[in-house]
């Protein structure tokens, strides 16, 4: 048998005793900071050719007491988990502002921040376990779309260059640490795919000691059920199952209203743990986010009465208010229960699924 890391067991507890809670938004808290140019480049960066204003990874190097306050203030609302501040922390991702040489030390930073606030939290209340979850965004080219209508068979990238953005960044977050590595806000399952080979591979290498739980959270991107590449939520999850994620959930995109009929899906179809962490409503005009705290908590309350998660948290527009009535609202009700076992059946999926029996 295999020996995992012993933050598998250890989140595992926690998701088989009651519902996790993850942290909110990272970016919305970044911009309450008002952070002009200097403060992005710090000294490291003062000379840097490029604006890098925006680049809120680049904290975790020039700013790290902010993102260490933001991590803090999601564990004192009642967050388990919180995320590292790397959802554009590749090369890819990082090339818009020609910082790629520097991704192996955003990650390592980030994942040093975070586990240093966990630690804090941890020593403030006796007995209580945080844990930090490697976050690792979709990037911003794709792998399955051309970004020219004139020429559908082109693409911005290939796959070997995913895979090894993504090998530098995972390598890095393991090196630094984390709990968990959450793969989210996925709008195309190519990318995902590749995150997931490069996991995989990386775990071989290795080592079945290595092994972390892996995280994978989906975005769907309106009222159709579909990712931006065009799957249902049912024919995603057959396309991830493989990898046997210890949780699989929808996040980003829309609020938890609109994703509600989505995440009752992936909840029937799922062998694993289900995670919801929505946005706080649809943007406004202003692009702004409209949902209360109040609100946020009694959509997930719902979702946690109906049973279809595991893990609550909130994307876009949530703050440490949301978080703190979210993990309120559901601290006294059951997580959603494992399947007992499926029919063994061929899941195949294109743009949906396809069950050969």
């Amino acid at each position: 048998m295999p020996t995992f890391a012993p933050s598998f067991s250890a989140l595992q507890s926690l998701f088989e005793k009651r519902i996790a809670v993850l942290d909110g938004a990272m970016g919305s808290m970044v911009q309450t900071y008002k952070l002009d140019e200097a403060a992005f480049r710090g000294e490291r960066f003062r000379d840097h050719p490029h604006d890098l204003k925006g680049n809120n990874d680049l904290l975790c190097l020039t700013k790290p007491e902010v993102i260490e306050e933001i991590h803090g203030a999601y564990f004192a609302a009642g967050a388990d988990i919180v995320e590292t501040n790397t959802f554009n922390s590749t090369a890819i991702s990082q090339a818009d502002y020609k910082l790629e040489p520097i991704v192996r030390d955003l990650n390592l930073a980030a994942a040093a921040i975070a586990r240093r606030a966990a630690q804090k939290a941890e020593a403030a209340t006796p007995g209580r376990h945080c844990f930090v979850a490697g976050a690792i965004g979709p990037l911003n080219r794709t792998l399955s779309m051309s970004p020219d209508v004139n020429r559908p068979d082109y693409r911005a990238v290939t796959w070997d260059q995913v895979v090894a953005a993504y090998t530098e960044q995972i390598n890095a977050l393991l090196d630094g640490g984390v709990d968990a590595l959450l793969v989210e806000t996925i709008f195309d399952t190519l990318n995902a795919k590749a995150a997931l080979f490069a996991i995989e591979t990386i775990f071989e290498q290795r080592g079945d000691a290595a092994r972390v739980p892996v995280m994978i959270s989906v975005t769907i991107t309106d009222a159709s059920g579909r990712t931006l590449s065009g799957q249902t939520v049912a024919a995603f999850y057959a396309s991830i199952r493989h990898v046997k994620p210890f949780s699989v959930g929808i996040n980003c995109a829309l609020g938890g209203r609109q994703m509600r009929p989505f995440i009752e899906e992936l909840a029937q179809v799922a062998e694993c743990y289900v995670t919801s962490y929505p946005n706080a409503g649809l943007p406004n005009a202003f692009g702004g986010y409209d949902e209360t705290p109040a609100d946020m908590a009694a959509v997930l309350a719902d979702f946690a009465k109906s049973g279809f998660v595991n893990m609550v948290g909130g994307c876009c527009g949530s703050t440490p208010a949301h978080i703190a009535a979210i993990a309120q609202a559901v601290k006294d009700l059951p997580p959603r229960k494992l399947p007992a076992g499926s029919e063994p059946v061929l899941q195949l999926s294109g743009l949906e699924p396809l069950l050969v029996r």
